[in-house]
Protein backbone atom coordinates (compact mmCIF):
# COMPACT_ATOMS: atom_id res chain seq x y z
CA UNK A 1 0.00 0.00 0.00
CA UNK A 2 1.64 3.49 -0.87
CA UNK A 3 1.72 6.34 1.29
CA UNK A 4 -1.34 8.36 -0.44
CA UNK A 5 -2.99 5.06 -0.09
CA UNK A 6 -2.39 5.01 3.36
CA UNK A 7 -3.69 8.75 3.75
CA UNK A 8 -6.83 8.32 2.25
CA UNK A 9 -7.85 4.88 4.13
CA UNK A 10 -7.32 6.99 7.14
CA UNK A 11 -9.82 9.89 5.96
CA UNK A 12 -11.77 7.75 4.71
CA UNK A 13 -12.22 5.87 8.08
CA UNK A 14 -12.20 9.03 10.11
CA UNK A 15 -15.03 10.25 8.14
CA UNK A 16 -16.82 7.24 8.55
CA UNK A 17 -16.53 7.16 12.49
CA UNK A 18 -17.27 10.71 12.62
CA UNK A 19 -20.01 10.22 10.65
CA UNK A 20 -21.55 7.79 12.76
CA UNK A 21 -20.72 9.73 15.81
CA UNK A 22 -23.08 12.23 14.86
CA UNK A 23 -26.04 10.24 13.89
CA UNK A 24 -25.45 8.91 17.48
CA UNK A 25 -24.90 12.34 18.79
CA UNK A 26 -28.05 13.05 16.76
CA UNK A 27 -30.44 9.87 18.47
CA UNK A 28 -29.16 10.80 21.76
CA UNK A 29 -29.78 14.48 21.79
CA UNK A 30 -33.65 14.34 20.73
CA UNK A 31 -33.77 11.50 23.39
CA UNK A 32 -33.28 13.71 26.17
CA UNK A 33 -35.44 16.19 24.86
CA UNK A 34 -38.63 13.98 23.75
CA UNK A 35 -41.49 15.85 25.06
CA UNK A 36 -44.55 13.62 26.20
CA UNK A 37 -46.26 11.35 23.22
CA UNK A 38 -49.14 13.47 21.99
CA UNK A 39 -47.68 17.02 23.73
CA UNK A 40 -47.81 20.26 20.68
CA UNK A 41 -43.75 20.50 20.78
CA UNK A 42 -43.80 16.58 19.57
CA UNK A 43 -44.24 17.05 16.27
CA UNK A 44 -40.96 19.54 16.77
CA UNK A 45 -38.85 17.32 17.89
CA UNK A 46 -37.75 16.12 14.58
CA UNK A 47 -35.58 17.78 11.73
CA UNK A 48 -37.51 18.15 8.24
CA UNK A 49 -36.68 16.26 5.38
CA UNK A 50 -34.86 19.20 3.47
CA UNK A 51 -32.93 20.58 6.71
CA UNK A 52 -31.82 16.64 7.49
CA UNK A 53 -30.64 16.60 4.18
CA UNK A 54 -28.54 20.27 4.17
CA UNK A 55 -27.14 19.30 7.49
CA UNK A 56 -25.90 15.48 6.96
CA UNK A 57 -23.96 15.59 3.60
CA UNK A 58 -21.87 12.15 2.73
CA UNK A 59 -23.77 10.43 5.75
CA UNK A 60 -27.97 11.03 4.11
CA UNK A 61 -28.19 7.19 4.06
CA UNK A 62 -26.87 6.72 7.86
CA UNK A 63 -29.40 8.85 8.37
CA UNK A 64 -32.19 7.69 6.09
CA UNK A 65 -32.04 3.99 8.52
CA UNK A 66 -31.94 6.48 11.43
CA UNK A 67 -35.37 7.98 10.34
CA UNK A 68 -37.32 4.67 9.37
CA UNK A 69 -35.81 3.36 12.70
CA UNK A 70 -37.45 6.32 14.62
CA UNK A 71 -40.32 5.47 12.41
CA UNK A 72 -41.03 1.86 13.61
CA UNK A 73 -40.36 2.90 16.71
CA UNK A 74 -42.80 5.32 16.91
CA UNK A 75 -45.47 3.76 15.55
CA UNK A 76 -44.90 0.87 17.95
CA UNK A 77 -44.90 2.68 21.29
CA UNK A 78 -48.50 4.00 20.31
CA UNK A 79 -49.61 0.47 19.55
CA UNK A 80 -48.23 -0.78 23.30
CA UNK A 81 -49.54 2.34 24.43
CA UNK A 82 -52.92 1.51 23.07
CA UNK A 83 -53.34 -1.59 24.92
CA UNK A 84 -54.95 -3.12 22.58
CA UNK A 85 -54.20 -5.39 19.47
CA UNK A 86 -54.40 -3.57 16.21
CA UNK A 87 -54.02 -4.58 12.70
CA UNK A 88 -50.74 -3.21 10.69
CA UNK A 89 -53.22 -1.92 7.97
CA UNK A 90 -55.87 0.02 10.10
CA UNK A 91 -53.89 2.01 13.20
CA UNK A 92 -56.56 5.32 12.09
CA UNK A 93 -57.00 4.98 15.66
CA UNK A 94 -54.09 5.98 16.83
CA UNK A 95 -52.55 9.68 16.76
CA UNK A 96 -49.91 9.15 14.02
CA UNK A 97 -49.48 12.42 12.80
CA UNK A 98 -45.50 12.17 12.95
CA UNK A 99 -45.54 9.00 10.97
CA UNK A 100 -45.84 10.86 7.65
CA UNK A 101 -42.96 13.17 8.09
CA UNK A 102 -40.89 10.63 9.51
CA UNK A 103 -41.23 8.52 6.48
CA UNK A 104 -41.28 11.44 4.17
CA UNK A 105 -37.69 12.62 6.07
CA UNK A 106 -36.47 8.70 5.35
CA UNK A 107 -37.32 9.03 1.51
CA UNK A 108 -35.88 12.26 1.13
CA UNK A 109 -32.32 11.43 2.40
CA UNK A 110 -32.00 8.04 0.39
CA UNK A 111 -34.59 8.00 -2.46
CA UNK A 112 -33.38 4.48 -3.21
CA UNK A 113 -34.72 2.93 0.11
CA UNK A 114 -37.08 1.40 -0.81
CA UNK A 115 -38.49 -0.02 2.51
CA UNK A 116 -40.32 3.21 3.84
CA UNK A 117 -42.16 3.52 0.46
CA UNK A 118 -43.71 -0.20 1.06
CA UNK A 119 -44.48 0.84 4.75
CA UNK A 120 -46.05 3.67 4.09
CA UNK A 121 -47.94 1.77 1.50
CA UNK A 122 -49.45 -0.12 4.08
CA UNK A 123 -50.04 1.85 6.80
CA UNK A 124 -50.97 5.56 5.63
CA UNK A 125 -53.86 5.15 4.26
CA UNK A 126 -56.12 4.70 6.96
CA UNK A 127 -54.24 7.70 8.33
CA UNK A 128 -53.68 10.01 5.04
CA UNK A 129 -54.26 8.75 1.73
CA UNK A 130 -52.89 11.45 0.52
CA UNK A 131 -49.71 11.18 2.26
CA UNK A 132 -49.41 7.39 1.33
CA UNK A 133 -49.84 8.21 -2.31
CA UNK A 134 -47.66 11.09 -2.64
CA UNK A 135 -44.56 9.14 -0.64
CA UNK A 136 -45.50 6.40 -3.24
CA UNK A 137 -45.33 8.29 -6.27
CA UNK A 138 -42.17 10.26 -5.27
CA UNK A 139 -40.94 6.56 -4.47
CA UNK A 140 -41.55 5.70 -8.56
CA UNK A 141 -40.48 9.16 -9.78
CA UNK A 142 -37.04 8.17 -7.97
CA UNK A 143 -36.88 4.93 -8.79
CA UNK A 144 -39.03 4.15 -12.02
CA UNK A 145 -37.34 0.70 -12.80
CA UNK A 146 -38.59 -0.21 -9.15
CA UNK A 147 -41.62 -2.31 -10.52
CA UNK A 148 -42.50 -3.51 -6.49
CA UNK A 149 -43.33 0.35 -5.92
CA UNK A 150 -46.25 0.22 -8.89
CA UNK A 151 -47.26 -2.67 -6.58
CA UNK A 152 -47.35 -0.67 -3.89
CA UNK A 153 -49.28 2.58 -5.36
CA UNK A 154 -51.79 -0.28 -7.06
CA UNK A 155 -52.10 -1.45 -3.16
CA UNK A 156 -53.66 2.06 -2.26
CA UNK A 157 -55.75 2.52 -5.40
CA UNK A 158 -57.36 -0.70 -4.53
CA UNK A 159 -57.99 -0.06 -0.83
CA UNK A 160 -59.63 3.13 -1.94
CA UNK A 161 -61.58 1.01 -4.29
CA UNK A 162 -60.15 3.47 -7.29
CA UNK A 163 -59.95 0.05 -9.35
CA UNK A 164 -59.23 1.83 -12.50
CA UNK A 165 -56.05 3.77 -11.34
CA UNK A 166 -55.23 0.32 -8.87
CA UNK A 167 -55.75 -1.15 -12.34
CA UNK A 168 -53.40 1.51 -14.62
CA UNK A 169 -50.80 1.48 -11.71
CA UNK A 170 -50.34 -2.14 -12.16
CA UNK A 171 -50.56 -2.19 -16.25
CA UNK A 172 -47.23 0.99 -15.66
CA UNK A 173 -45.18 -1.84 -13.26
CA UNK A 174 -46.28 -4.88 -15.68
CA UNK A 175 -44.17 -2.83 -18.67
CA UNK A 176 -41.04 -2.62 -16.76
CA UNK A 177 -38.19 -5.31 -18.07
CA UNK A 178 -37.74 -7.96 -15.44
CA UNK A 179 -41.39 -7.18 -13.91
CA UNK A 180 -43.08 -10.76 -12.89
CA UNK A 181 -46.05 -11.86 -15.46
CA UNK A 182 -48.83 -11.35 -12.81
CA UNK A 183 -48.14 -7.80 -12.63
CA UNK A 184 -50.07 -8.27 -15.85
CA UNK A 185 -52.57 -10.44 -13.81
CA UNK A 186 -53.57 -8.26 -11.52
CA UNK A 187 -54.14 -5.14 -14.37
CA UNK A 188 -56.40 -7.13 -16.08
CA UNK A 189 -58.23 -8.29 -12.48
CA UNK A 190 -58.88 -5.49 -11.11
CA UNK A 191 -59.92 -4.07 -14.14
CA UNK A 192 -62.85 -6.56 -14.41
CA UNK A 193 -63.17 -7.35 -10.66
CA UNK A 194 -61.32 -5.32 -8.29
CA UNK A 195 -63.11 -5.71 -5.65
CA UNK A 196 -64.11 -9.03 -5.30
CA UNK A 197 -62.23 -11.45 -2.31
CA UNK A 198 -60.47 -13.19 -5.20
CA UNK A 199 -58.95 -9.78 -6.08
CA UNK A 200 -57.89 -9.34 -2.12
CA UNK A 201 -57.00 -12.72 -1.90
CA UNK A 202 -54.21 -12.27 -4.92
CA UNK A 203 -52.85 -9.13 -3.71
CA UNK A 204 -52.23 -10.18 -0.24
CA UNK A 205 -50.70 -13.45 -1.13
CA UNK A 206 -47.80 -11.15 -3.59
CA UNK A 207 -47.89 -8.99 -0.83
CA UNK A 208 -46.77 -12.08 1.29
CA UNK A 209 -44.52 -13.18 -1.17
CA UNK A 210 -42.35 -10.31 -2.17
CA UNK A 211 -42.24 -8.33 0.97
CA UNK A 212 -39.07 -8.36 3.03
CA UNK A 213 -40.84 -6.70 5.69
CA UNK A 214 -41.60 -8.98 8.60
CA UNK A 215 -44.53 -7.11 9.89
CA UNK A 216 -45.83 -6.40 6.02
CA UNK A 217 -45.54 -10.22 6.04
CA UNK A 218 -47.49 -10.60 9.10
CA UNK A 219 -50.02 -8.57 8.11
CA UNK A 220 -50.57 -10.19 4.45
CA UNK A 221 -50.75 -13.72 6.14
CA UNK A 222 -53.43 -13.06 8.80
CA UNK A 223 -55.53 -10.78 5.64
CA UNK A 224 -55.11 -14.08 3.64
CA UNK A 225 -56.30 -16.34 6.59
CA UNK A 226 -59.61 -13.37 7.15
CA UNK A 227 -59.98 -14.48 3.25
CA UNK A 228 -59.71 -18.05 3.58
CA UNK A 229 -62.31 -18.24 6.64
CA UNK A 230 -65.06 -15.73 5.54
CA UNK A 231 -64.87 -18.61 2.29
CA UNK A 232 -65.08 -21.23 4.45
CA UNK A 233 -67.74 -19.33 6.64
CA UNK A 234 -69.78 -18.71 3.79
CA UNK A 235 -69.96 -22.61 3.11
CA UNK A 236 -70.99 -23.54 6.10
CA UNK A 237 -73.69 -21.24 6.08
CA UNK A 238 -74.79 -22.95 3.49
CA UNK A 239 -74.69 -26.09 4.88
CA UNK A 240 -76.69 -24.71 7.69
CA UNK A 241 -79.18 -23.35 5.45
CA UNK A 242 -79.78 -26.77 3.71
CA UNK A 243 -79.94 -28.63 7.14
CA UNK A 244 -82.77 -26.32 8.45
CA UNK A 245 -84.89 -26.40 5.21
CA UNK A 246 -84.66 -29.57 5.48
CA UNK A 247 -85.42 -30.38 8.97
CA UNK A 248 -87.29 -27.07 9.73
CA UNK A 249 -85.02 -26.18 12.71
CA UNK A 250 -81.45 -24.83 13.40
CA UNK A 251 -79.23 -27.34 14.08
CA UNK A 252 -78.37 -27.10 17.62
CA UNK A 253 -74.81 -28.62 17.59
CA UNK A 254 -72.03 -29.71 14.99
CA UNK A 255 -72.82 -32.85 14.95
CA UNK A 256 -75.60 -32.93 13.35
CA UNK A 257 -74.02 -31.15 9.88
CA UNK A 258 -70.90 -33.16 10.12
CA UNK A 259 -70.66 -34.97 7.23
CA UNK A 260 -72.09 -32.65 4.91
CA UNK A 261 -69.70 -30.21 6.09
CA UNK A 262 -66.97 -33.04 5.76
CA UNK A 263 -68.67 -33.72 1.99
CA UNK A 264 -67.59 -29.65 1.39
CA UNK A 265 -64.46 -30.61 1.65
CA UNK A 266 -64.38 -28.18 5.34
CA UNK A 267 -61.82 -29.64 8.02
CA UNK A 268 -63.85 -30.66 10.85
CA UNK A 269 -62.40 -32.02 14.39
CA UNK A 270 -63.23 -35.59 15.77
CA UNK A 271 -66.27 -33.59 17.98
CA UNK A 272 -67.56 -32.51 14.61
CA UNK A 273 -67.01 -28.86 14.96
CA UNK A 274 -65.51 -27.14 11.57
CA UNK A 275 -61.90 -25.85 12.09
CA UNK A 276 -60.94 -22.41 10.90
CA UNK A 277 -57.52 -21.99 9.34
CA UNK A 278 -55.65 -21.52 12.51
CA UNK A 279 -56.97 -25.11 13.79
CA UNK A 280 -59.48 -23.36 16.06
CA UNK A 281 -63.35 -24.40 15.78
CA UNK A 282 -65.57 -22.83 14.85
CA UNK A 283 -68.99 -22.10 17.06
CA UNK A 284 -72.61 -22.17 16.08
CA UNK A 285 -74.25 -18.81 17.28
CA UNK A 286 -77.13 -18.70 19.55
CA UNK A 287 -79.70 -19.40 16.99
CA UNK A 288 -77.89 -22.36 15.95
CA UNK A 289 -78.42 -21.10 11.84
CA UNK A 290 -75.26 -19.14 11.82
CA UNK A 291 -71.60 -19.34 12.37
CA UNK A 292 -69.28 -17.24 14.27
CA UNK A 293 -65.23 -17.27 15.15
CA UNK A 294 -64.56 -19.40 17.98
CA UNK A 295 -62.80 -17.54 21.54
CA UNK A 296 -59.85 -19.52 20.46
CA UNK A 297 -59.26 -18.33 17.11
CA UNK A 298 -56.38 -16.13 15.82
CA UNK A 299 -58.02 -15.17 12.57
CA UNK A 300 -58.68 -11.30 12.18
CA UNK A 301 -62.07 -10.29 12.78
CA UNK A 302 -64.18 -9.09 9.70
Amino acid sequence: MTQNDHRFTITALCVIVFGMAGVVLLSRWLDARRPAPGSASEEQLYLNAETAKRISPGFNGLMADWYWLRSLQYVGSKIIDSHSSIQLDNLSSLDLKLLAPLLETSTTLDPQFLAPYEYAAVVLPAIDEAAAIRIARKGITANPNAWRLYHDLGFIYWQQRDFKSASETYGKGAAIPGAPTWMEAMKAQLAVKGGSRNTAREIYQRMYQETDDLNVKIMAGKRILQIQSLDERDVIRRVLSEYSARTQRCASSWPEVSDPLRKAHLRVETAGAPLDPTDAPYQLSKAGCDVELGPRSQVPPD
